[in-house]
């Protein structure tokens, strides 16, 4: 028999996407944030961003995505090298953030910066940017499927929501209410034997699979 595969691990993401702007000696900073699933929707992201401001001199790039074994990719795209995009991937990486797509367009100004001064302003830009957005964290939870007859199904939904379940869905079912709960692996031994005594051992829950829910930190 194989063993049943390892339950992933919570990770923090940035709350939604969102844009935020910075000027320093007369450039313009621009970070657009996004989150994202897989490299391939990065690099969707990027390349609209990349035809969006068609007329900006840079659109330097960083991003993380995956858990366990993140995958990371940076671009100075013509600034010199190591002064955009590894200072944007720093900030990622700093902030424990994957599943996060940054372009940080630049209008330059007329005022060369330095090295130095790129390394900043750039890091600043998707710095100020997530604590502009937010973040969350996303956090495993099993499924578990709670049959409830009719008349109880009212109850049982605010009872759930009162001791900090997650219900997720409700399905009406001639011969009852189905309604799912995201319980963190840890506490389905205790969750069992809340409903037992909730509903008198009236409802049983059945495991339905694993999502993440997200709280906002």
């Amino acid at each position: 028999m194989s063993e049943p595969s390892p339950s992933p691990k919570p990770y923090l993401t940035i709350r939604s996407s969102g844009t935020h702007e910075i000027e320093i000696k007369k450039s313009r900073f621009i970070c657009h944030l996004a989150r994202v699933s897989d490299e391939d929707e990065a690099q969707a992201f990027i390349a609209g961003i990349r035809k969006q401001y068609w007329d900006a001199r840079h659109n330097c790039t960083a991003f993380v995505v995956g858990g366990e074994q993140p995958r990371e990719r940076s671009s100075d795209d013509g600034e010199p090298g190591g002064t955009a995009g590894v200072p944007m991937l720093e900030v990622l990486r700093r902030r424990g953030l994957t599943d996060t797509v940054a372009v940080v367009t630049r209008y330059f100004g007329g005022i060369k910066l330095g090295a130095g001064g790129l390394v900043r302003a750039y890091g600043s830009a998707v710095s100020e940017a997530v604590d502009s957005v937010g973040l969350l964290e996303r956090r495993p939870v099993l499924l578990l499927s709670v049959a409830v007859d009719h008349t109880r199904a009212g109850r049982l939904e605010n009872d759930l929501r009162a001791a900090g379940y997650a219900v997720r869905e409700l399905a009406y079912e001639a011969t009852g209410v189905r309604i799912e709960v995201g319980v963190p692996e840890s506490e389905v031994t205790a969750f069992h034997a809340w409903l037992a005594e909730a509903t008198g051992g009236a409802a049983e829950a059945v495991a339905a699979g694993r999502t993440f829910v997200e709280v906002p930190v």
